[in-house]
């Protein structure tokens, strides 16, 4: 451990081995989930017509459907198992699984198998959902209080941007004569990296070795809901980080029609609003520790959702004054036009304001939670996400069916983002008291 007195610095820890092997590991992880999915939605879309009955919309739906199942389903039972067994032993694990499924996934995009490829689809939601708990408890235990939020600010950062990584690598494999055979290669030899890193991950020694496992995910869901509600400060703090993904959710679902029907961009454009908002996640993410100064700063939270609102009411403004779309421009014409660098800058700031947001809720969280149970809060956490996703997507197909705008849309979810923000400061006043003593300091 390094000296407790130093001041936190949140890229060092890229270079020791309590965070690096585990960084990479996740990093790996994030990036071969969307590597797999935007690679099969693309070969759903454009190559494999004829090998399936279903709508290419209703498959697309299917794909994300069953990447989320996994996170309701087995969350509470990977919670306990997070608790009970060393941590580092448990990915290490987790990313062995994830080597056969990626073998499963590479004989499906070469034989065009759609039913093996959804199965790899759920198992790598299955993937995800073991390693959540596992992920962000093991930080608490290798990191000091001061070096938390930079720790869950690179965290998050290597998280969007293998995310971004990983649906650009898919979508450009897919752009090749053999792109599917392209494709599985790259997601096996991505797990077979991500099996390497976890090795060198240090040992984490269980913090509850005598739990006895409840293989019931519905009555452990439900305990571990009442456990988190047992500590409001804990409950208000996984309302609000879930309340963060109905917001991100809803942005870069729109993204495609978005580009197309509002911008009158073509696919390149959507891809690059989908880069804009990844790299301002990423950017907002680490900007957090400068921010704090070393502490577990709850005053950026008002701050963050501050941002979420105001660029989320400038995007509608900016959309506002744009010419009705004709031809589908690519994005050199995109770029040259200076009115779409307000939508571009809009989107960069409000996703930076959702980094803003949430990494010092993550580091609430694993601060505030008692050590013997962490890991099953962040399972409860990451059921509670899971809700809001599924809420959230409820949602917008209603208003669109209902005739409501893309534009419109994403206004009401900024709107809506200021009632959230209002509440959580109702509900936990300290939030309010401690942006204003930030703000006085600063």
């Amino acid at each position: 451990m390094p000296d407790a007195t130093a001041r936190p610095n949140q890229f060092a820890l890229l270079g020791q081995r309590r965070f690096a092997p585990f960084f990479w590991t996740q990093f790996g992880g994030a990036g071969n989930d969307n590597l797999f999915k935007f690679a099969f939605t693309v070969m759903v879309a454009y190559r494999a017509e004829g090998a399936t009955t279903l709508s290419t919309g209703l498959m697309v739906n299917l794909i994300a459907a069953l990447y989320i199942l996994p996170f309701v389903l087995f969350s509470a039972t990977s919670g306990q198992l997070a608790d009970k067994f060393d941590k580092a032993a448990l990915m290490r694990r987790v990313k062995t699984l994830e080597i056969p499924i990626m073998a499963l996934a590479l004989w499906g995009f070469v034989t065009a198998n759609i039913p093996a490829l959804l199965a790899c689809a759920f198992g790598m939601g299955l993937h995800s959902t073991l390693f959540g708990p596992a992920k962000y408890a093991y930080l608490p235990q290798h990191l000091r209080t001061a070096e938390l939020t930079g720790g869950n600010g690179m965290t998050e950062m290597g998280t969007f941007v293998a995310i971004l990584l990983g649906n650009l690598a898919g979508g450009l494999l897919m752009t090749f004569e053999r792109g599917p055979l392209l494709a599985g290669l790259a997601c096996l030899a991505v797990a077979l990296l991500g099996w390497t890193a976890a090795r060198f991950i240090p040992s984490t020694p269980p913090v509850d070795a005598q739990l006895r496992i409840n293989w019931n995910p519905l009555t452990e869901t439900a305990r571990n809901i009442r456990l988190a509600a047992a500590d409001r400060t804990v409950l208000q703090a996984l309302l609000a980080i879930s309340w963060m993904w109905f917001y991100d959710v809803a942005f870069l679902t729109q993204f495609p029609v978005f580009a197309k029907d509002v911008l009158g961009g073509d696919e390149a454009v959507a891809s690059l609003l989908l880069a804009v908002f990844s790299v301002g996640i990423a950017l907002g993410s680490l900007a957090c520790e400068w921010l704090a100064r070393g502490r577990v700063e709850i005053g950026l939270v008002p701050l963050g959702a501050l941002g979420m609102t105001a660029f989320g009411v400038d995007l509608f403004l900016a959309v506002q004054q744009l010419p009705h779309p004709g031809a589908l421009q690519g994005v050199t014409a995109f770029v040259r036009d200076p009115a779409h660098w307000r939508v571009m800058l809009d989107l960069f700031l409000l996703s930076a304001s959702a980094g803003i947001y949430s990494v010092p809720l993550y580091a609430l969280i694993q601060h505030h939670t008692p050590v013997t149970h962490r890991a099953r809060i962040i399972a409860a956490n990451n059921i509670l996400n899971a809700l809001y996703m599924v809420v959230c997507a409820g949602y917008c197909a209603a208003l669109l069916a209902a005739g409501v705008s893309v534009p419109a849309l994403l206004l009401s979810v900024a709107l809506l983002n200021v009632l959230a923000a209002l509440w959580l400061i109702w509900r936990q006043p300290q939030y309010g008291q401690r942006f204003l003593a930030w703000a006085r300091r600063r």
